[in-house]
């Protein structure tokens, strides 16, 4: 999978919108709360008041690592988030980072794609922003890019359009943990549909409840400024995104929040909490696609010798691996064909890596179910990990 710091979000905190298209339950927090809670209450990462970002963090592969390193002090002092949220192949790639915040992110990925791919922040926040822009020439410099391939636009998440930001334009979207600050996530989720070519995909880190939220959770300030109260229901994600037009969604990561204040606590109650981080595909309506069989080809840079795609499949290098219809549809009309030789399931193909057939067991999608078994597992074993998040270690 792409490296993903579960957790913690970074810059494109939104205003109370009274009006929503979707259908799904909508909080109310005071108007303009995040621009006064992002601009002026937090100036740095030690302001945050809850440990919702504080989630357990995975390896970080060294590319990316180096890549973070170039990033200028002052970026990433003013960074508020979790971990990254990075994918896979990216070279030449066009990205669009929502909620960008003080650009490191963005900053980082402009490294893994390269002088002719590009990224765009967008957040709402103007301080934040001009931060930001103030060091685009300072990184260029120190890149040895001739011309600069990183943009930030001071505008709001679920209207790119007013942004600038034209149809299919996008090879990936990325978003950590700002999503749930916006009331309508479905206009959210349709904007990204609209500025992804297809074949594109949407990945993203974000916060999710066990159950619908109750009004006095949805509108309790702390919560909502701090990514809890504007949670959706993890079911609900399918629903939307179905009705946009994605591909069901598909799980990377999960981890379970654990809010250290007896006075949230309280208001919470039974709700529980987990950073998930999901990967959505903008396909064309293409024909019917059959199971397939695949073989990784190792060409990733940073995965050469084995892509985690998901919590359900996984690709090391030369194995054939026997993947479903959904699967299959993916790896042959998005980014990653490139990387795959793709054969009907009928073909016999030469075994140099081993082989993985297609098992019947259900998919695991609820990001609870996977949190639970990712603390078992660490209950078993103490993994040498990068340490926590940026909301209280700087990366």
């Amino acid at each position: 999978m792409g490296w993903s710091g579960v957790g913690g979000g970074h810059g494109s905190r939104h205003p109370a919108d009274t009006s929503s298209s979707s259908s799904f339950p909508t909080p109310r927090p005071t108007l303009g709360l995040d621009q006064t809670y992002y601009g002026q209450v937090l100036k740095k990462s030690a302001d945050l008041q809850t440990n919702a970002c504080v989630t357990a963090a995975r390896p970080v592969p060294k590319h990316i690592r180096k890549a973070l390193q170039n990033v200028h002090e002052e970026v990433s002092l003013r960074y508020y988030g979790c971990g990254l949220v990075i994918p896979e192949c990216l070279e030449n790639c066009w990205i669009l980072d929502l909620g960008s915040g003080s650009g490191r992110d963005c900053y980082a990925l402009s490294q893994l794609v390269g002088e002719k791919g590009h990224v765009t922040g967008v957040d709402m926040t103007e301080g934040q922003v001009e931060v930001a822009n103030k060091y685009i020439d300072y990184h260029m410099e120190k890149y040895g890019f001739r011309t600069p391939n990183v943009t930030f636009i001071h505008g709001y998440i679920e209207k790119l359009g007013e942004a600038g930001i034209k149809n299919e334009s996008y090879d990936i979207v990325i978003s950590n943990c700002v999503i749930n600050l916006v009331p309508d996530k479905q206009q959210v989720l349709q904007e990204v549909y609209r500025v992804l070519k297809h074949g594109g995909e949407l990945y993203f880190s974000d916060v999710y409840a066990s159950l619908e939220l109750p009004e006095e959770i949805r509108t309790h300030k702390v919560l909502w400024g701090e990514c809890l109260g504007g949670a959706l229901y993890w079911k609900d994600l399918a629903i939307l995104a179905r009705e946009i037009g994605f591909s069901p969604p598909r799980l990377v990561a999960a981890n379970f929040i654990t809010i250290q204040n007896k006075e949230l606590e309280s208001v919470v109650g039974d709700c529980r909490f987990v950073s998930a981080t999901f990967r959505l595909f903008k396909l064309s309506k293409t024909g019917p696609t059959k199971r397939c069989k695949v073989i990784y080809n190792g060409g990733i840079t940073g995965h050469e010798k084995e892509l985690i795609f998901d919590v359900n499949f996984t690709f090391k290098k030369d194995e054939t691996v026997e993947v479903d219809e959904e699967t299959a549809a993916i790896l042959k009309n998005s980014r990653f064909t490139q990387d795959f030789l793709i054969r009907p399931i009928e073909e016999k193909l030469p075994i140099c890596g081993g082989y993985t057939a297609l098992e019947t067991k259900d998919k695991i999608t609820d990001p609870f179910k996977l949190a639970e078994e990712s603390d078992s597992a660490k209950s078993r074993s103490s993994p040498d990990v990068a340490g926590g998040c940026c909301g209280t270690k700087k990366c």
